[in-house]
């Protein structure tokens, strides 16, 4: 079997499909878990806030199954040797974008892991997807037609996640957009 760094982008993509599932309570738990793990590992960075994102951290919802984790650190710190950490602790750095890293865990040559993560860093305040999901928290209608649209994408793009995350940016550029009026002053919770 091939290692995944071998694979090429369709080779990825049928390897590791769109998939959707109805909320699981787990989801929080391996939150949580992953969350006390990224702390211990990144102690000496003082992560300023790890909070869980995505349609995962949004109950009542359909989902992929695989807990998105927003990291934001100051700007003292060297994005190089974060990585290594996160390396260590199983991450793979997917990419990297200025003062931004992407990172996944628990892909296999084999194919999904029992449990999956991405990881995204970045400094302090970058956060808008905070935002969005504290508004469909909030608004079930909204979550519901999120929902909606993504079981309607699902098994169009199945094997093309660039393709999939496209056909919903417009919604989620909208209601980010939405969400940040609605909390004026306030700003995104953790």
């Amino acid at each position: 079997m091939r290692p995944l760094s071998e694979l090429s982008l369709e080779e990825l993509w049928e390897l590791f499909p769109i998939r959707l599932e109805r909320h699981q309570a787990c989801w929080k738990e391996w939150y949580q878990k992953e969350e006390a793990l990224l702390r211990q590992t990144l102690l000496p960075y003082q992560a300023v806030r790890i909070s869980h994102i995505g349609s995962t951290a949004v109950p009542g919802i359909w989902a992929k199954p695989i807990v998105d984790i927003l990291v934001e650190i100051t700007q003292a710190y060297d994005f190089g040797m974060i990585q290594n950490k996160l390396s260590a602790a199983g991450y793979l750095c997917m990419a990297q974008s200025g003062e931004r890293m992407s990172f996944n865990k628990g892909y296999t040559p084999n194919g999904f892991a029992s449990q999956v993560f991405h990881l995204h860093l970045r400094l302090e305040g970058d956060h808008d997807e905070l935002y969005f999901r504290d508004y469909l928290r909030t608004h079930p209608d909204d979550a519901a037609a999120y929902e909606r649209l993504k079981l309607s994408l699902w098994k169009q793009y199945e094997h093309d996640r660039d393709g999939y995350t496209e056909a919903k940016t417009a919604f989620v550029e909208a209601y980010t957009r939405k969400a940040k009026e609605c909390a004026g002053n306030e700003g995104a919770r953790t």
